[in-house]
């Protein structure tokens, strides 16, 4: 589950993205990336066995009696869960797209619709699916290490940076940080912490292990792809350069399954995402961080204001947004989450402080890499992020006392 939270569609549509950055050095991009998740994954396992519960940023912070500061970062991270989803969507629609030969309104089209029918089995109380989760995740990360091994089989170096300007070290840690949302998923693990059996060895097993695995396939398939179809061909087909990769590697067969994979990878990432979204709002509502009507729940259990807008507003990303845009706006915000969280098990000295210390020195040194780099490209992506921010900082507590209303008497109203 920790493994498929992270491929749920992160490398799907980021290669291309990091390999515009980094060229040649993209798969050290995936490496540094995965380094700072595993000092966050640390973090966030050491600071939930230490507190005995789930729940993430927010549930840490509001035990040393921060809930304004957690109320204000919760909405950070839930903007952030926002946007990948939008992502997820957005690259499950131009797969799609391509594979059918309808590459201009359909992806888009195509994008929105996933979203709702996710929003609809929410709704009705089928988000959970472990059995289909776990096959999935074995499914897709067969077609990615196969695609990864049969590229790298052809080993041919000058491939990861044909078409592409020299770049160096220096523009691989501008990539790490571009990218870092191809590795957010583990913490999604951390909200069921009461429902695993032995969750103070099992959930820091599971995570660690997880993004252990899932940096060593980022790595086999930043090299694979492009050494299978050139680095040129990554970044001019980014939306589903690993699609033209399968046809290279198999013909029409290649196409097909690795178009099957993205969009399983991307629907059951979508599915995950929204259903752990929609409860971490939930929680932050009923104690009062975020509107009252957000805390309500339909007959079947499911907080469905909460479901319905957070996968409204993804729809609309999905159909309006740039991919690079979406994905470096996602990659911000979980970079300065996953900081705030190390800083704080740092501060409490709660795990090893080198470990979680440099979890935070390293995210927020990509958070401002980051950023430097959105002045440069993408502007109005780092002004919607800020607005953010100081809505949240700022103007959280004067727009809760004007929205704020009475939560329903019972459930289902």
């Amino acid at each position: 589950m920790a493994v498929g939270g992270m491929v749920g569609g992160g490398i799907f549509s980021t290669l291309g993205v990091v390999i515009e950055i980094a060229g040649a050095w993209a798969w050290f991009s995936f490496a540094v990336a995965g380094l700072i998740a595993l000092s966050a994954g640390y973090s966030y396992v050491t600071l939930a066995g230490h507190y005995g519960e789930g729940g993430g940023a927010f549930t840490f912070l509001r035990e040393i009696n921060a809930e304004g500061f957690a109320g204000s970062l919760s909405w950070v991270l839930i903007i952030g869960y926002v946007l990948t989803n939008a992502v997820y969507a957005y690259t499950f629609g131009q797969y799609l797209g391509h594979v059918a030969g309808l590459e201009t309104w359909f992806p888009r089209v195509t994008a929105m619709a996933i979203m709702g029918v996710f929003v609809v089995l929410n709704l009705r109380g089928v988000g959970e699916a472990g059995a289909v989760e776990v096959f999935l995740v074995w499914f897709k990360l067969i077609v990615l290490v196969g695609l990864a091994g049969w590229g790298m089989a052809q080993w041919n170096p000058p491939m990861l940076s044909r078409g592409m300007p020299e770049s160096g070290v220096g523009a691989a840690l501008f990539g790490a940080a571009s990218v870092f949302m191809a590795y957010e998923g583990f913490q999604l693990l951390t909200y069921d912490y009461e429902d695993i059996a032995r969750p103070d060895k099992t959930l820091r097993r599971a995570v660690l292990s997880a993004i252990i695995v899932v940096i060593v396939v980022y790595v086999m398939v930043a090299i694979g792809v492009a050494m299978l179809i050139g680095a040129e061909h990554v970044v001019k087909h980014k939306e589903v350069s690993l699609a033209i990769a399968g046809q290279q590697a198999a013909g029409t067969f290649g196409l097909i399954l690795v178009t099957i994979g993205a969009a399983f990878s991307t629907g059951s990432a979508i599915n995950s995402t929204l259903f752990a979204t929609a409860r971490l709002a939930h929680e932050v509502a009923a104690d009062g961080e975020l509107p009252a009507s957000l805390d309500h729940k339909n007959r079947a259990g499911i907080p469905d204001r909460a479901v319905i807008g957070l996968g409204g507003l993804a729809a609309v990303l999905a159909a309006l947004g740039a991919l690079n845009s979406l994905v470096e706006a996602a990659s911000l915000a979980f970079l300065f989450t996953f900081s705030i969280v190390c800083g704080f098990a740092f501060w409490q000295r709660i795990g090893r402080r080198s470990v979680t210390g440099f979890g935070s020195l390293t995210g927020t040194a990509a958070s401002i890499a980051l950023v430097i780099r959105l002045i440069r490209t993408d502007l109005m992506a780092l002004l919607f992020l800020l607005a953010l921010v100081i809505v949240a900082a700022f103007g959280r507590p004067i727009l809760l006392r004007h929205v704020k209303t009475e939560a329903p008497d019972a459930e289902g109203d």
